[in-house]
């Protein structure tokens, strides 16, 4: 099937999440979600006054990013950025011009229900700077942190925080390791002027989190720990869990699929009875009623109980064979 027709189709099964979009002052979305939509590997995005087209698996090849161009430039012509992430580190690999290059690393500003984000489609990461189909998650926070304390776990770019300050925070902490992250996030903070009630701190997630939690901090085996803010007992009305699929520092190992526990036990006891916590899982293998029920159960060991839940699905830009989205995120009320 030609390149046309697949984003002819792609375009046509999102004419109505297009139009409610352009109502919600939302200017980035996902336009073609290759996996789903007929070529595995090659995702189309807008970001805001820009397009940008990524490919995982291999290269797009000149032929077919000309065709790609071509069938956006009759959606909206607006620069065509091509990040090549084919590597298995995901690196961007491509060199552009260097006008389109310069363009690229500016910043620019999008907006997604109203809010404000900055955005640069290439900087010294690699993922963009706000992910999109996190976007309901963004939504869930905005509409319950009015007079809430709110706690941001590995918050990246601060998307989550913004929400629930805009949303009428009274208290916002947000908590990466990432300098540059964090950075972006207070940008993100200006940019809606809900910068007087966030926080950004720099910390690796175990440390924080145990500390918050009320717990001893402590460390990997034969792992010397380096410094870390210290920080005291507190627990907040809304907790955001969204860490990555696996990563390692001397204080720990985040493993999303064999111990997502490790981490949700802490936060568990940095919620407040009656408060929520957001979960999220990111791992396609992870089945969804199994991480669910683990959830559960490590809640009922801790002495906690699940009032009630609500998973967030991805929205339509971001279809799924079977409604079964890799991206799982539940909300979970607890006494």
């Amino acid at each position: 099937m030609s390149i046309s027709t697949l984003m002819s189709r792609a375009l046509a099964k999102r004419q109505d999440f297009l139009l409610q979009a352009q109502r919600d002052e939302t200017d980035c979305f996902r336009l073609f979600h290759g996996t789903v939509e007929g070529m595995e590997g090659v995702n189309i995005d807008r970001y805001g006054d820009a397009w940008l087209i990524q490919s995982f698996h291999q290269p797009l090849a000149d032929a077919e990013l000309v065709q790609f161009s071509d069938a956006l430039a009759r959606v909206s012509d607006l620069p065509v950025i091509y990040n090549d992430r084919s590597t298995k580190n995901s690196r961007v690999l491509n060199s552009l011009d260097s006008d389109t290059e310069a363009f690229a690393q500016s910043e620019q500003m999008i907006q997604e229900n109203g809010i404000r984000f900055g955005s640069k489609l290439r900087h010294e990461g690699q993922d963009p700077l706000l992910f999109l189909d996190m976007r309901i998650g963004r939504e869930f926070v905005r509409g319950n942190s009015h007079d809430r304390t709110v706690l941001n776990l590995f918050s990246y770019t601060c998307g989550i925080g913004t929400a629930a300050a805009v949303g009428g925070a009274s208290r916002v902490v947000n908590v990466d390791f990432s300098s540059f992250a964090l950075a972006a996030g207070q940008r993100n903070a200006e940019l809606n002027r809900v910068a007087g009630v966030c926080e950004f701190v720099q910390s690796d997630a175990f440390p924080a989190l145990r500390q918050l939690a009320g717990l001893t901090v402590g460390g990997r085996r034969n792992q010397k720990l380096p410094k870390y803010p210290k920080l005291p007992k507190t627990e907040f009305d809304l907790v955001f869990l969204d860490p990555p699929r696996f990563a390692k520092s001397p204080f720990g190992i985040v493993d999303l699929v064999n111990d997502y526990q490790g981490l949700f036990k802490p936060a568990l006891m940095a919620t407040k009875s009656g408060g929520t916590i957001v979960c999220c899982n990111n791992v396609a293998k992870v089945e969804r009623q199994a991480w669910f029920d683990s959830l559960v159960r490590c809640a009922a060991k801790q002495g906690r109980t699940v009032v009630s839940h609500r998973w967030l699905d991805p929205h339509e830009d971001f279809p799924s064979f079977d409604d079964n989205h890799p991206l799982k995120i539940v909300a979970l009320v607890l006494n």
